[in-house]
């Protein structure tokens, strides 16, 4: 089959598993060729960062193999920039993702092409036997519920960093904070096809992982940024509507109790139920106001930023 896959493997700190994952891939992609399942083949290492010999090993794995290609960082920005920056730099047909720890199986990488071959866009690893602590573990199977919950995409394992895709969906992707957790949802949201695979894990041979306790606060903030984006994206009035006119309905309601009271003669100037109900319907106004502005946004962006990728078959 004619087709070239680049294989993705962001890094930090890494050095000690870097030579190691290099030689298992390269077995299986001698397997897959034999095969005829790719044609042509990259490797792209990103060095977020590195403050030990990453970036080294890095430059002697190119000196080695010519199709080995690699960005270095000068600081550590994370993994999202790290993805963002392959997706905007590889040449493949296919993009392999892959954690540089040891812990994705490269013998996996057959059972990923066959699954992009029965016509699915995005196929996800689903780390069945997870080899990691139970402070680990139990953060991410609620995430994975909640996610799925949330999304309408129903997998088990969103955050696995083993995928493979096909490049119209890194096209389309713009990745930053810690939206690497959510690109299945985000690929979702544009309409490609989705699945999952089970996919052997393995324990972390070398140094330790590069995630602390403040990584939950920031995928928070990010797992609100994607609901709200899965599901107002391109309708903002939809949310900013629905929220400007419950307050203003309470106002006016509440305006109007005050109204009649007056008409009876009941003094209601000093009331601060009256200053709650005009504060309502201001703030009814102001997000109604939003929800237009909002509007005017999107329709100004999808006329200037129309792309062939939102295509998936023309004549």
């Amino acid at each position: 089959m004619q087709r070239k896959v680049s294989f993705v493997i962001p890094a930090y700190n890494e050095e000690e598993s870097l030579n190691e994952l290099y030689s298992q891939i390269m077995a299986n992609i001698n397997l897959c060729l034999s095969e005829e399942l790719l044609s042509d083949y990259e490797f792209l290492f990103i060095d977020d960062g590195s403050t030990d010999n990453s970036a080294q090993v890095m430059k002697e794995l190119r000196n080695q193999d010519e199709k080995v290609r690699y960005i270095i960082f000068r600081k550590n920005f994370g993994k999202s920039i790290a993805l963002q920056a392959a997706f905007r730099n590889v040449t493949g047909d296919i993009i392999i993702t892959m954690d540089a720890d040891l812990q994705d199986d490269p013998v996996e990488l057959k059972n990923f092409l066959l699954k992009i071959d029965e016509g699915f866009d995005m196929v996800v690893g689903w780390k069945v036997n997870r080899l990691d602590p139970m402070e680990k573990k139990l953060p991410s199977k609620l995430f994975n519920k909640v996610t799925s919950k949330m999304s309408g995409l129903k997998l088990h394992d969103f955050d696995c960093g083993y995928k493979a895709f096909r490049r119209e969906v890194s096209d389309s992707l713009d990745v930053y904070g810690e939206m690497h957790r959510y690109i299945p949802v985000l690929a979702y949201r544009k309409g490609f096809k989705i699945t999952e695979i089970p996919v052997h894990h393995n324990k972390r041979k070398h140094g330790k992982s590069k995630y602390g306790m403040e990584r939950y606060m920031r995928g928070l903030f990010d797992f609100l940024s994607v609901a709200f984006l899965s599901n107002y994206h391109d309708r903002p009035m939809y949310f900013f509507g629905k929220v400007g006119a419950g307050f203003f309905g309470i106002g006016f309601l509440i305006c109007l109790y005050l109204t009649v009271q007056w008409f009876m003669g009941f003094q209601i100037g000093t009331r601060p139920l009256l200053q709650l109900g005009v504060m309502l319907i201001f703030l009814g106004v102001q997000f109604l106001s939003i929800g237009f502005i909002g509007n005017m946004l999107v329709d100004v962006t999808v006329r200037n930023n129309y792309s062939e990728a939102h295509i998936k078959e023309k004549v």
